[in-house]
């Protein structure tokens, strides 16, 4: 083909996952992968956010951005924001329109543009429909990377988006793990990072349901790998079964991240958590006191609406109890799809 192409991605670590996987697709087309963000090219795949409103803002300021750096450009756009706004994507400059569903056919689909043929692929998200496959190598580096095990989420918080971008939980099969990160090892790769929503639900909704726990257990067994991460991990659904498994373990680092998002049970019921304030100081403790070396660390909002100084007291009386490592703090964010320069 010989065209050349880059991928500019905004978001999470399952979106940098997911452009590597598009990039591998391309290079195995012909595709030249160009990764200096200010050189134009060809064909320019944007991977975008809409989380938070900050993430949607800069979602579309990256559209247009590739749009000017080459206004001949093919522009692609996938990901969360093309998934809830194609009519906006559009509207900005794209050729190609993806969202979370068909991600594998992008090549494809851009080879059809190129000959003038444009197409969107934004199907209702919330349909049943499996795990897609997608081949990644993981070129940024030599030691680590990121393995997608599941994607969608079935929890509905009041104040996330996900479920409605992502769609319902699907599991990869373990098999495909594994085969995966072999591969990743058999090239250098010492440490990985298991990605999903909620990883503590894993597996639920295969054939053959298999626990996150026995998920770990397969993944420490594969010789080189040396060092284990995972994130994120719901308080509602973290077991005993994991803890265990993770206090026995020589290759699972002792950091769990444990979103507790507010301390005020009330807050927590209307951000439909599903636990309360008294069960995740139960949880922590047993964690503490089952690994006591390990590391814990949280997300935390403040400024829910109905959240009061009494509320805010129950969070702070949280924090000081459980003595988190870090801690990231968000501002609730209304997500608005206005436009913005």
């Amino acid at each position: 083909v010989g065209s050349e192409m880059c991928i500019r991605d905004r978001g999470c670590k399952t979106n940098i996952y997911e452009s590597e996987s598009m990039a591998e697709l391309f290079r195995e087309s012909g595709y030249e992968i160009i990764t200096d963000d200010n050189a134009p090219a060809d064909v320019c795949v944007v991977n975008t956010c809409t989380v938070t409103g900050m993430g949607a803002r800069k979602s579309r300021q990256q559209i247009r951005r590739a749009k000017r750096q080459n206004p001949n450009a093919l522009i692609a756009v996938t990901g969360c924001f093309s998934q809830t706004s194609p009519e906006e994507v559009r509207e900005l400059g794209a050729d190609i329109i993806i969202g979370n569903k068909g991600r594998s056919k992008i090549v494809e689909l851009v080879k059809a543009a190129e000959q003038g043929k444009k197409a969107d692929i934004v199907d209702n998200i919330l349909t049943e429909h499996e795990y897609e496959e997608l081949p990644v190598t993981h070129t940024q580096s030599r030691v680590r990377a990121n393995i997608k095990i599941e994607d969608g989420c079935n929890n509905f918080c009041t104040y996330c988006i996900v479920p409605y971008v992502r769609g319902r939980e699907r599991s990869r099969k373990p098999q495909d793990i594994i085969r995966e990160i072999e591969k990743l090892v058999a090239d250098g790769v010492v440490e990985v990072m298991l990605l999903g929503q909620n990883v503590n639900s894993y597996g639920k909704n295969l054939d053959t349901p298999v626990t996150f726990a026995q998920l770990l257990q397969e993944v420490e067994k594969i010789e080189g790998l040396e060092r284990i991460r995972f994130m994120t991990s719901h308080p509602k659904d973290l077991s005993d079964e994991l803890i265990e498994v993770m206090k026995n373990s020589d290759k699972i680092c002792r950091h769990l991240h444990l979103p507790l998002q507010s301390g005020s049970t009330k807050i927590l019921k209307a951000m439909n958590r599903r636990y309360t304030k008294e069960q995740y100081l139960e949880l922590a403790a047993k964690i503490r006191r089952e690994i006591p070396d390990i590391s814990l660390t949280t997300d935390i909002m403040v400024g829910f609406p109905g959240e009061t100084a009494e509320d805010v007291d129950d969070t702070i009386d949280v924090i000081r109890k459980v003595g988190f490592d870090n801690a990231f703090t968000f501002i609730y964010s209304c997500l608005l799809y206005t436009s913005d320069a």
